[in-house]
């Protein structure tokens, strides 16, 4: 039995499978080094795969470790609590350096702004499956 075809147009698969390799590689240096994320990097890769591969894209989505976030993230806009809890304090953390550097006061209140916004966005996330009440 063969895998349905992939999403996407086959002029672009070897693209998305390309980027798609790529994001795996910058997803597995996440996991090793402690100042770069590793999971929204297999997030994209799994879209990525999604209109390439889909052996690859399941082989993300099952993987036993790192699968269980991705689908959560690609089935339910899901962010696990430590992840945003981590995510959080990592963006904190980035604000207090830039702000030990004291960058020009547009730079510092630019930062401020984004940093803010990506960890409100990370906050409102569900941290698991939509639930019907």
């Amino acid at each position: 039995m063969t895998d349905p075809a992939p999403k996407g147009h086959p002029l672009t698969r070897p693209l998305y499978f390309t980027a798609g390799l790529v994001f795996v590689g910058l997803g597995v240096l996440g996991y090793i080094l402690p100042v770069m994320p590793g999971t929204i990097f297999l997030i994209l890769a799994a879209g990525c795969f999604a209109r390439s591969s889909r052996r690859l894209e399941a082989w993300i989505e099952n993987h036993p470790k790192y699968g269980p976030t991705v689908v959560a993230w690609r089935r339910h806009g899901a962010i696990p609590r430590k992840a945003k809890y981590l995510s959080i304090g990592m963006m904190t953390l980035s604000f207090v350096v830039v702000a030990i550097a004291h960058p020009p006061a547009l730079w510092f209140w630019l930062t401020g702004a984004v940093l803010l916004v990506c960890a409100l966005f990370v906050a409102t996330r569900p941290e698991g499956p939509k639930t019907t009440s």
